[in-house]
């Protein structure tokens, strides 16, 4: 597709792109936090407000691993709740409700220690990223479903992955404004704080954008609302709701939901376990968000500046300034992937590759890490090594940056997705605890193996998304079932690169195969549907769905 043909289509989709990006500010705030606390620990003027330059080294990098992964302990909770209170109340309404708790977290964090001792203050810092990050937890977890349910299945992988895109958009601000108030602002309370108090902004602008955008078409399938879903559908698609489109595709929304509406999240739990197909459908989720986290991405985010002044950028300014330009190469290399990739090339590609080209650069900085003792002057594998740090961030954005959340949002079945994903971006935050728990001890300790195991786990992830992954782009939602039904292996590697020579004759179905097979006779006629708002009508097959 040409430039001025994407430009076209973004102007067809408009009121689904803005959908999109209304709700992929939360991502913002999102990753603001992440890249902010990395540097704020690292001001002199922080440390001294909060008593920890008087601390020995351990209690050093136990502190850092602290103030960082409590955030993550609420974004844990958080994103569990996502679960039961999405399916009760609605997408949209949680999603405000995200923004205001984050908020509220915020501002208690540019507050805290203001006319307190040392001790009350660090109680109230903890306490308060624990309340941000619940918001962090709702958004991350409701974002990837909310939009997925919403937009066409044509943008859906591009309105998807704009959720990173964001994040690295907060990532890069944060790292910014680090890197100013460590040049710019003399080193008091303000210093630390300021960037604490800018953070609220995005929380702001995400509030405002989400009052004006429309619930999710599938939630509200759900609750028997069809007239409202088929406005919803008509809206994102730039066409009216009696448009043959927009009533297929509520019909085949109405099918997957027929007898699965409003179950219990034990019934849903029990539903995730069904048949294989059906597990291995709801595990993916989960599973692409734990190896998100083994890529190590956060431990860069988190810590960057550390690690930078490890291979060798000396000086607080100096290891700010090189971690602010991580933040823009990972920007404009995920703006260019969504733009020109991740619909062209498909999900399992990009997965692939982007996995092979981070386990590569972890490998070169662990073993560059092993042979260059700590405290020797910059040598040009020096500059190698930091050019590979930003490789990294490219391959990232490539494939395990985006994509998961992707693969997240439109793998598992509408009436399970908000429950699977919920479990999902909980365990993605357990391990991000995790990780940045055990980090910045991991570097004390045996600074060159963290990046040695980093490297390991992207090349597992690679070969897993090249045997086991079957590409979902293109297909509707309530399509994607078909993928998983035989031969899931089978299937994963015919789509892979060269995949076809180690299938050899063994064949699987198409998804139109497939579809044909199943297709009910009676739906080629126009009839009425009997539902509780008044209905509509069946259109013929042979019309795409949205």
């Amino acid at each position: 597709m040409t430039f001025k043909a994407e430009l076209q289509e973004i102007s067809r989709y408009r009121n689904a792109y803005i959908l999109a990006l209304s709700a992929a500010m939360g991502s913002i705030f999102y990753g603001w936090d992440i890249g902010l606390i990395g540097g704020v620990i690292t001001l002199t003027s922080f440390e001294k407000s909060f008593g920890v330059d008087k601390l020995s080294a351990p209690a050093h990098n136990n502190f850092n691993g602290n103030i960082v992964s409590i955030l993550q302990g609420g974004s844990f909770f958080g994103a569990l709740s996502m679960g039961y209170f999405s399916g009760k109340f609605g997408r949209k309404p949680c999603l405000i409700a995200s923004a205001v708790i984050y908020i509220i977290g915020s501002v208690i964090q540019s507050i805290a220690g203001l006319g307190s001792s040392v001790a009350t203050g660090l109680s109230v810092l903890y306490f308060s990223r624990f309340v941000g990050g619940i918001g962090v937890g709702m958004v991350s977890a409701l974002v990837p479903s909310y939009v997925s349910e919403s937009v066409p299945r044509k943008i859906r992988g591009r309105c998807t992955g704009m959720i990173q895109f964001a994040n690295n958009i907060g990532i890069m601000l944060s790292f910014w404004v680090n890197y100013s108030a460590s040049l710019n602002i003399a080193p008091t309370d303000m210093q630390w704080r300021i960037p604490f108090i800018v953070q609220i902004v995005p929380g702001f602008i995400f509030l405002i954008a989400m009052l004006f955008q429309p619930e999710s078409p599938r939630w509200l399938v759900e609750k028997g609302k069809y007239n409202q879903a088929a406005l919803n559908l008509a809206y994102v698609a730039r066409t009216t709701p009696d448009n043959p489109a927009v009533l297929v595709t509520l019909e085949e929304i109405k099918e997957e939901f027929e007898g699965k509406d409003s179950l219990s999240l034990w019934e849903q739990f029990k539903g995730m376990g069904e048949s294989r197909a059906m597990a291995y459908r709801c595990l993916i989720p989960s599973l692409v968000m734990f190896f998100q986290q083994w890529t190590g991405t956060n431990a860069i985010n988190y810590f960057s500046p550390q690690i930078f002044t490890g291979l060798g950028i000396t000086g607080q300014s100096s290891s700010l300034l090189a971690t602010g330009v991580y933040g823009v190469v990972k920007v404009v290399s995920v703006g260019l992937i969504l733009m020109f990739a991740v619909e062209k090339f498909g999900r399992k590609n990009c997965l692939i590759v982007g996995g092979i080209g981070q386990g590569l650069t972890m490998l070169w900085i662990g073993g560059y890490s092993a042979i260059r003792p700590s405290g020797s002057p910059i040598v040009p594998a020096s500059y190698v090594s930091l050019v590979a740090v930003y490789l990294y961030a490219v391959f990232y954005c490539v494939g395990w940056g985006p994509v998961p959340w992707v693969c997240a949002g439109e793998v598992a079945p509408n009436h399970l997705r908000t429950f699977s994903l919920s479990l999902a971006v909980g365990i993605n935050w357990l391990f991000s605890f995790t990780i940045s728990k055990i980090t910045p001890i991991m570097l004390a300790n045996i600074t060159y193996g963290t990046f040695l195991i980093f490297g390991l786990m992207c090349m597992i992830m690679a070969v897993w998304a090249y045997v086991a992954y079957p590409e979902t782009s293109g297909y509707a939602l309530e399509d994607i079932h078909y993928l998983f039904e035989n031969d899931v292996i089978v299937r994963a590697l015919k789509d892979a690169p060269l995949g076809r020579i180690f299938v050899g004759k063994r064949h699987v179905l198409s998804v139109e195969e497939l579809r044909k097979r199943d297709m009910d006779v009676d739906r080629k006629s126009v009839k009425e549907d009997d539902s509780k708002d008044g209905g509509v009508p069946i259109m013929a097959d042979g019309v795409a769905p949205i």
